[in-house]
């Protein structure tokens, strides 16, 4: 980098509002590096910073030249594949092209987008290769070596201002082009070329609504030329905006952590009811950050979101506005937060349907609207909450959106924010390579999008429910007063399904107070809830002569209160939703069949399956369906089977413990021993859509044991 260069970014720090991005070049990481890996290196510098790079948004290449498979050099251009992320992408995720098969394209005079994928295709030097980003032209027609193609806060908010361009002209001159805005592809591609071809001293592109085009002749000048125009950007929208920054200032009071949890814990299975009633399943997140409070509360922070989206990398994930619900903390209630959540709910889906109707084009008609209800919601007072199919995306809105605030508080500030307009923005929404992407994701599992609430999930029975739960898609709140093994039965989930995919939550279902934070905990991270699993168990054997009060209390307390307290709170998450729901309960063949020696056990069984049966008509009219699963003899991997109820059933019984699970198999008209992951089965039949019009039902799972056969 040049002195010129370090002293720019060094004085845009200083200036308040937008800061200048942090130089993250390492000479020695990148000693040594050639071809794609010099790509990936400064490609995953750039995505380190949100602020320069967006999840998933922007694109980077690099020229060479390789060897074909028929052994001939090769003048290659590396660039990033569609869908992946510039800060953890690899070698593999770049698509590598045969430059003189793609340069002669300067020369069309025009070119659809089908046309360009197909042709960019055929100049793949692998048939494997992921495929190209929609800019992958841009790419080709920059002559230099290294380009780079970010969405920085700083350039979108400059080239958002109505001041924009005037103000990229006195902070740059010739050194940059200015570009009105144009949705990507080859026309854009084309446009740029024309534009430097013109202006031989031009060191970057800014694209109006949409970000910043530079290059190098080496990785290090491209990645430094990246953060040099960022920074000066920032200083130009400092300058500009002065002491204009905050919005207009507060104009609600922002709540505290606590009160705005509260809040929250009683309104958003509101929201989520809504957004459901045009999705089968989604995860809230909220957001609680300090600019985020402070944009949502303050005097002009609520109608500038509603101009629309800062650029299309943002409005594809969040739609082009957010809905901005009616609410005043110091004047509304946890009801009226609740009421405003339906009534926005309902009133933006009839903006986003209309909105729909108004723009479909012969391009955008073949694709069906998507869920019309927000994926961002603003609640003065409190913060943003984002919505999304799965935890992931929820968060990328989320994170997406932080990138907004920033972008329309500092255009704000500097003399006006303007987005794309309605039109721009459908054509991107409904853009054929965009919703490309879309078909590149994982099918959605049967339970995607849906939160389930696991008691006594950390071993057995509770934990083979929250490995198949989420493999099936759904999010898993594992509770368990072993809080070690449920933390443990969760990191697993995620770190195979991905983050924040389970939650660890501590309880003791004998406690009215810890029940109900366990289901407020659920709420709070995921929105809302859909299944309840009740699989806490203890279990005591003794002859009626030898109980104790305290056993008899003791399985009482786990067994029936227990499933008492999880499903009052369930049901009340339910109702509030208002979309149905299901709860299971883990019952036993001893709630069908006496128990010889287990008299305090079965019998709260017993009360157990009753009480479900009492829910189940409860529960009807509101969709909540209860079902309960009878297992029996599930030894393996069980805490209950690891305490003394194994020796007293062995004793019982006159068999030896080793004997035990030969006793059981025996007895059962199939033969067979029952493991956890059978009954996880049962669980998840009808905790899906597979058991929709069954309630107050039982699925023995217990090999077959005739005396329990339900009559």
């Amino acid at each position: 980098m040049t002195n010129q260069s370090e002293r720019r970014v060094e004085s845009g720090a200083s200036t308040g509002g937008i800061p200048s991005p942090a130089d993250l070049w390492d000479a020695a990481a990148a000693a040594g590096l050639s071809g794609v890996e010099e790509v990936v290196y400064r490609s995953n510098l750039l995505g380190a910073d949100r602020a320069l790079a967006n999840q998933g948004g922007g694109n980077t290449s690099a020229k060479g030249v390789t060897v074909d498979h028929a052994g001939r050099e090769t003048r290659t251009l590396w660039v990033k594949g569609s869908g992946t992320d510039l800060a953890t992408i690899t070698a593999v995720g770049f698509a590598a092209l045969r430059v003189d098969e793609i340069l002669p394209l300067r020369a069309r005079a025009r070119m659809d987008d089908g046309e360009m994928v197909d042709h960019l295709r055929r100049c793949a030097l692998a048939p494997d290769q992921p495929r190209p980003s929609i800019e992958a032209l841009l790419h080709a027609f920059v002559p230099a070596a290294h380009v780079d193609h970010t969405h920085p806060d700083a350039i979108i908010a400059l080239t958002s201002s109505p001041n924009g361009h005037r103000l990229v002209e006195e902070a740059f001159g010739d050194e940059a082009v200015w570009l009105g805005y144009q949705r990507p592809g080859f026309d854009m591609s084309r446009r740029i070329a024309e534009l430097l071809e013109a202006s031989p001293s031009a060191r970057a592109v800014l694209l109006e609504k949409h970000g910043l085009v530079t290059w190098g002749e080496t990785s290090e000048e491209a990645y430094h030329n990246t953060l040099e125009f960022v920074a000066r950007a920032a200083e130009a929208l400092n300058a500009a905006a002065g002491d204009r920054f905050g919005l207009g200032g507060q104009r609600v009071r922002s709540l505290d952590d606590r009160e705005a949890e509260d809040l929250l814990a009683a309104s958003l299975p509101a929201l989520r009811g809504a957004l459901l009633a045009d999705t089968d399943g989604l995860v809230l997140e909220v957001d609680r950050s300090a600019a985020s409070v402070s944009f949502v509360s303050s005097q002009r922070g609520p109608a500038v979101s509603q101009v629309g989206a800062p650029c299309p990398d943002h409005l594809i994930n969040t739609k082009h506005k957010p809905l901005v619900v009616d609410f005043d903390p110091d004047r509304h209630s946890a009801a009226d937060l609740a009421e405003a959540f339906r009534r926005g709910v309902e009133e933006y889906a009839a903006w986003y349907r209309e909105y729909y109707e108004r723009n479909l084009t012969d391009e955008s008609r073949p694709f069906p609207i998507d869920p019309a209800g927000p994926r961002v919601v603003l609640v003065p007072g409190v913060g943003i909450v984002a919505s999304g199919a799965d935890a992931g995306r929820a968060r990328f809105s989320r994170d997406l959106y932080q990138r907004a605030v920033v972008v329309e508080a500092a255009a704000e500030a500097a003399g006006g924010f303007r987005s794309l307009s309605e039109a721009e923005a459908f054509a991107v929404e409904y853009w054929p390579l965009e919703r490309y992407k879309l078909t590149q994701a994982p099918p959605r599992g049967e339970l995607a999008g849906k939160i389930a609430l696991v008691t006594g999930g950390a071993s057995g029975i509770g934990r083979a429910a929250a490995r198949r739960l989420a493999e099936l898609g759904a999010h898993v709140v594992v509770a368990d007063l072993n809080v070690e093994g449920a933390s443990a039965v969760a990191q697993e989930i995620c770190e195979r399904r991905g983050g924040r995919r389970a939650l660890a939550v501590p309880v003791d279902v004998t406690s009215e107070e810890a029940v109900a934070e366990m289901v407020r905990q659920a709420v709070l991270s995921y929105g809302g809830l859909d299944i309840l699993v009740c699989s806490a168990g203890i279990s005591t054997s003794a002859a009626i002569t030898e109980t104790t009060v305290a056993d008899w209390e003791r399985n009482y307390s786990i067994l029936v209160r227990g499933y008492f307290l999880a499903a009052r709170e369930a049901f009340r998450v339910l109702i509030e939703q208002g979309a149905g729901g299901s709860i299971v309960f883990v019952g036993s063949k001893n709630a069908l069949v006496a128990g010889k020696n287990a008299a305090a056990y079965s019998s709260a069984k017993a009360a157990t399956l009753h009480l479900a049966r009492c829910l189940a008509e409860e529960g009807g009219s509101c969709g909540i369906r209860v079902n309960t699963v009878n297992p029996d003899a599930v030894i393996e991997g069980s805490s209950i089977w690891s305490s003394d109820w194994q020796a007293a059933r062995a004793r019982t019984y006159g068999v030896s413990e080793e004997e035990l699970p030969a006793f059981y198999r025996a007895r059962t008209t199939l033969g067979v021993n029952v493991d956890a992951e059978d009954v996880a089965e049962a669980i998840v039949f009808f905790a899906s859509n597979r058991s929709s019009k069954s309630t107050g039902n039982v699925v023995n799972v217990d090999g077959g044991v005739a005396a329990a056969y339900p009559r």
